[in-house]
């Protein structure tokens, strides 16, 4: 059984941070759960209930216990543990005849201690390891793969910002006369951005010219950074420093968080949940999606980091999440390129199906991008 750290969160907010990205077995640690331990068979019996409601959205009552789990105890020993689990807030019972349904803190409990290993099958692997490498050397694509899968997979509302690179890199520079006196710089960059800008020279100068001016650029400063191409002994002609300085500019311009994309997949899916079934909260979930900020500084905080993070309810910072939970993780390869994806639905959520996914699709994500970022 996989048993997650706590990283030292009361029982009321709680972040499981699941495992890294990185291979080799992983180190667990297990802290008591607030004050509260549970005996054995109340860990059993809150895990039947957790895995039963999210497979029918039905309360799970003794009864049914009883009789489709050989637990060898009395269905009344059940709606003794049951009673309990409920008093300690693990449980809430819906109405006075139903049977019970995990709280926040119930599913909380659930995924810290009593989640098994989350990984996808083999077959899913090999499926969605191949549906990448169908897809060229090509981020924008990569990206809506990214959010189709996962949203399919899960089951759920998925996200996932486009890489964001701290330093631009120099790939490739050329210069195209547009008029006597106006150019078009092209600049290609590490991991495939374009960008073009129109400069003004301070003299007339011919393709031929131009082209060696670009040359040059290239040969000098290609795989170079701001910092390294400011840092540079080499003397360039005056023609040289104004196609430079635009360089620069264009890509102080690009290490600005500011062009991150955000791409999303889903939302009908989730949508036909039981849960959303009242229009209320149906609109709120879109226009949490539609606004974004809140999602967004969500991702922002995971991106980077190599582990797998669940977010239960609104664990005391996110008021707005207070009805969904969220599987998030970071992705890319460090000083070139992070980003961020998870999958967001209602507190009834498959976590082992999600944190597989998420885990499994951010582990493909940092091999292809860091082929994509670090080739020369």
């Amino acid at each position: 059984m996989l048993i997650p750290h706590l990283a030292g969160f009361p029982c009321s907010a709680l972040r499981c941070y699941l495992s890294g990205l990185g291979g080799g077995k992983r180190k667990m640690t297990e802290r008591t759960f607030g004050q509260e331990e549970l005996t054995t068979r109340q860990r059993e019996i809150l895990g039947i209930v957790v895995r039963e409601y999210v497979n029918t959205a039905l309360p799970v009552g003794s009864i049914t216990i009883a009789q489709r789990y050989p637990l060898g105890v009395s269905s009344a020993t059940i709606r003794n543990e049951l009673a309990y689990l409920d008093e300690a807030g693990f449980l809430a019972q819906p109405h006075t005849s139903a049977g019970r349904v995990p709280t926040e803190k119930g599913y909380r409990y659930f995924v810290a201690r009593l989640m098994e290993e989350a990984e996808l099958s083999l077959a899913e692997q090999r499926m969605i390891r191949h549906q990448f490498h169908q897809v060229q050397m090509d981020l924008d694509q990569w990206m809506r793969l990214t959010a189709a899968v996962l949203a399919h997979t899960a089951r759920a509302a998925s996200l996932v910002t486009s890489p964001y690179s701290p330093q631009a890199r120099l790939k490739h520079v050329k210069l195209i006369a547009v008029s006597e006196m106006r150019v078009l710089l092209v600049l290609v960059l590490h991991g495939g951005a374009v960008r073009q800008e129109m400069m003004s020279l301070s003299r007339q100068v011919s393709q031929d010219e131009l082209e060696l001016i670009a040359n040059r650029v290239n040969s000098l400063f290609q795989g170079l950074t701001i910092a390294e191409i400011e840092g540079s002994r080499y003397m360039p002609s005056s023609l040289e420093r104004e196609a430079l300085a635009h360089v620069v500019n264009m890509m102080r311009q690009e290490e600005k968080p500011l062009g991150v994309t955000l791409y999303r997949d889903g939302l009908t899916d989730v949508l036909q949940q039981p849960e959303f079934a009242e229009g209320e909260k149906a609109r709120h979930l879109v226009r949490m999606l539609e606004e974004r900020d809140i999602l967004e500084s969500m991702l922002l905080e995971a991106s980077g980091r190599n582990s797998v993070q669940v977010i239960i309810g609104s664990e005391g910072r996110w008021g707005e999440m207070e009805d969904y939970s969220m599987i998030l993780s970071g992705y890319g390869v460090l000083g070139h390129a992070a980003g961020a994806l998870g999958v967001l639905g209602p507190l009834r959520m498959s976590y082992h199906r999600a944190v597989s996914v998420v885990r499994y699709v951010s582990r493909l994500l940092n091999e292809l991008i860091g082929d994509f970022y670090t080739e020369r």
